[in-house]
């Protein structure tokens, strides 16, 4: 394990930076590197905290010390302050891992003008050619969660989508209607729902879909943080869940399995993610280049009891719900 100390206060920098210091020397050989900088949108996410424990495990293998900063995104902006980055020069960084960020074109150029090495975690947008990025194979859970729902035999299938300029989330999206495809089953752009990937906006948009004249019997929802806004609308118009209506999620983030009923979710392996990152900074800082500059590791369903077959009376947008007989 690493001991975490805090990082002395300078100037404007975060209260929130840390620094790992591995057990295990620095890089050998005549001009070792200075540390990597691990840059989170946050540090009090649980999914923060499953890239910070990939990082960590893969730092203590590979031995860079790892200096860890939150740059929390302002509204939809996730970039980083340009004085976040001046700071990397400042103490001799040797690369960067960016979980979530939005870079900008300056941003960009700023980072290869100076040659610091950089790879991006779960990027936020399509990067430029040439950049280095690791993330999960969103459009294979896409098609994964929506088969599971058919398979159950779910005609009407909705689904909560991030942003619309999300490259995550636009390739989950572009899973469910080939799943929907495939399997010969009508897509209905009615179903479909853009929202913030907060609580708020799920429920808001959750709301939208169970009340259409022909609500959905089922829902997929593209991010983890979504899921407890899709629990609390079905609950607010007494509609259970899985018995009347099915939740599929995604991330697999430990929240999905203290929900009630726990959550069907596409596990995306972040800690592994976060770790595959830092190897491949690490060769970059050695002059290495990889044979490709975009990593996907696979996402796999795991069942909880959030599904089940569609009710044999569907729920409607007006009245009661009726009861789905027992067998």
């Amino acid at each position: 394990m690493h001991a975490v100390t805090a990082r002395p206060s300078g100037g404007p920098s975060p209260p929130s930076a840390h620094r790992l210091r591995a057990r295990r020397p620095a890089f050998a050989g005549a001009g070792a590197p200075g540390p990597v900088d691990l840059v989170l949108r946050s540090l009090d996410s649980s999914r923060s905290g499953a890239v910070l424990s990939g990082v960590e495990a893969a730092a203590y293998e590979a031995g860079p010390e790892v200096v860890v900063s939150a740059a929390p995104a302002r509204g939809r902006d996730a970039r980083p302050e340009q004085g976040r980055l001046d700071k990397l020069t400042a103490r001799g960084s040797s690369g960067v891992l960016f979980h979530g960020a939005e870079l900008s074109a300056a941003q960009y150029a700023w980072l290869d003008h100076h040659r610091i090495p950089y790879v991006l975690i779960d990027p936020a947008h399509e990067p430029p050619a040439g950049v280095v990025s690791v993330g999960a194979a969103d459009w294979q859970g896409g098609v994964c969660a929506t088969g599971h729902l058919l398979e159950l035999g779910h005609e009407r299938i909705g689904v909560l989508a991030g942003h619309r300029r999300s490259t995550a989330g636009e390739a989950r999206l572009a899973g469910y209607r080939s799943a929907l495809a495939s399997a010969g089953a009508r897509y209905r752009a009615e179903y479909v729902r853009h929202a913030d990937c907060d609580e708020t906006g799920a429920r808001l948009r959750t709301h939208e879909l169970l009340g259409l004249p022909e609500p959905p019997t089922s829902v997929f929802v593209c991010s983890g943080p979504m899921a407890l806004g899709v629990y609390a609308a079905p609950a607010e118009r007494r509609v259970r869940v899985p018995e009347e209506t099915s939740v599929v999620g995604f991330d697999d983030l430990p929240e999905a399995r203290w929900t009630a009923p726990p959550l069907t979710t596409v596990r995306r392996p972040l800690a592994k993610t976060a770790a595959t990152a830092l190897r491949l900074l690490v060769r970059l800082t050695h002059g290495e280049r990889p044979e490709g500059t975009r990593t996907e590791l696979p996402t796999r369903l795991v069942r909880r009891a959030s599904t089940a077959p569609p009710p044999t009376v569907r729920p409607t947008a007006y009245g009661p719900v009726t009861a789905r007989p027992t067998a």
